[in-house]
């Protein structure tokens, strides 16, 4: 099969390694890397892990920051000879809720772009939410949904969806 899928979801817990993953398969594609990051540095401690994970990526990597309009920075981003990597949906839902945008609106904008097809490949990331115990106050139920939401839709659309625990890449579709 040539080249990589065109769009590839990589879910996983925190620190499940799934971010390190998700970069090799962009970094071994041979395409320019476009890292789309949706985190926002809201105090000293994730500037620094920001600049962290900047550092460690290196120059190869062009970062484009994406809080809120995910799905218009992915249209005028993509292109070919470009890999997109979202880095992470569930940042971005937490930034929507937080900015009180309609979260239902925003998920089906990205995801009617992404199923309109884009110009070049696209990997998002994201944290599995739904394994754990059922949150105890409404927002983190909300957000909880809406991520699972999200997820179902994307991993629909997506050609390949990896799981990823404890370094290791299950493959779950493609």
């Amino acid at each position: 099969m040539g080249g990589p899928a065109r769009l590839t979801l990589v879910l996983g817990g925190a620190r499940s390694g799934k971010t390190a993953f998700a970069e090799g398969l962009v970094a071994g594609s041979g395409l320019a890397p476009v890292y789309v990051a949706t985190g926002e540095a809201h105090d000293d401690e994730m500037a620094a892990r920001i600049a962290r994970h900047r550092s460690d990526r290196g120059p190869a990597w062009r970062t484009v920051e994406a809080p809120l309009d995910l799905a218009g920075t992915l249209r005028c981003e993509a292109e070919a000879g470009r890999f997109l990597l979202v880095d992470c949906l569930t940042l971005w839902v937490t930034n929507l809720m937080m900015a009180g945008r309609d979260v239902e609106a925003e998920c089906g904008a990205l995801g009617a772009a992404l199923e309109a097809g884009l110009a070049g490949p696209v990997l998002l990331v994201s944290n599995e939410v739904g394994l754990g115990i059922v949150p105890d106050n409404a927002m983190a139920r909300a957000f909880r949904d809406h991520a699972g939401r999200l997820h179902q839709t994307i991993a629909a659309l997506a050609g390949t969806v990896y799981f990823v625990a404890a370094g290791l890449p299950l493959k779950m579709k493609g």
